[in-house]
């Protein structure tokens, strides 16, 4: 058995997304590909893994939104879409905090500045709210793919201000209103906050999560447990990554959390 599993609940999720017509639509062009970058093919390298797992992962070129999903495009989506709006959503798809720092279902307030990008939004919110744009939310391996590209090279991790903004932001709390996305510094292909701005859903969020709470079940795998976690993993010093990886295996899909947003992405 692999350390890295995946999970039944992913089936489940899909028939979920399914019904609600969740589907991204085929067929978006490059050139037609407004505030989005091309993330060119590269690898993903699974900062954990099981010792039957490959130590890099192939990504094809995709399309990758600039910045993360703001306040203000969200509620025209909700707009258009009433099953969204906070006051109609069911609990099976969103925590009763979804979008409870607007002031009301289609007013966003203080709080919820017109260019911040959007929290406390579920995945079955973002999914829906990609689907609606002919898009997708960015799959695991190709969110760190982008993310792992520093500002002037290809591999962040060697350039000292890369890591100083990840570890900087990680070290400071969120502040109660954030501040607009898009200012952050772009990367090497113009992607921006990947870094320090908020955490991102990814599509396959769920994919890649230990298993079993026992430590007294024979069947299970004695890696997945306390230090031995981390025999597999690729870099030790690239805390962030170990971070994300910490908090992705925390979420279920109708979580909302005040600093956990999203962006899209499409295959050129």
């Amino acid at each position: 058995m692999n350390t890295l599993l995946r999970l039944p609940g992913l089936v489940h999720l899909a028939l979920a997304a399914a019904a609600l017509g969740l589907v991204a639509r085929p067929g978006l062009r490059a050139e037609d590909a407004v505030g989005m970058v091309l993330i060119p093919a590269g690898v993903y390298e699974p900062i954990l893994r099981g010792q039957d797992e490959p130590a890099k992962v192939p990504v094809a070129p995709f399309l990758l939104d600039v910045r993360p999903v703001t306040n203000a495009e969200f509620l025209a989506f909700v707009q258009a879409n009433p099953k969204w709006r906070r006051s109609k959503v069911g609990p099976l798809f969103a925590d009763p905090g979804y979008l409870s720092h607007w002031a009301g279902d289609l007013e966003l307030g203080p709080r919820a500045p017109a260019d911040a990008p959007v929290v406390r939004v579920s995945w079955f919110a973002a999914r829906a709210y990609a689907a609606a744009q002919g898009k997708r939310l960015p799959t695991t391996a190709e969110w760190e793919r982008a993310a792992a590209v520093g500002f002037t090279q290809e591999k962040g991790t060697d350039e000292p201000a890369y890591r100083q903004a990840a570890l900087g932001w990680l070290a400071r709390p969120s502040p109660a209103t954030l501040p607009p996305a898009g200012r952050g510094r772009p990367n090497l292909h113009g992607a921006r906050d990947l870094l320090d701005l908020v955490w991102e859903w990814v599509d396959d969020f769920n994919t890649a999560m230990t298993t079993g709470e026992s430590r007294g079940d024979t069947g299970l795998e004695r890696m997945q447990f306390c230090g031995a976690g981390a025999a597999g993993a690729r870099d030790l010093t690239n805390y962030p990554a170990f971070m994300r990886a910490g908090m992705r295996s925390s979420l279920l899909a109708r979580y909302v959390v005040p600093n956990l947003g999203f962006r899209c992405a499409q295959l050129p």
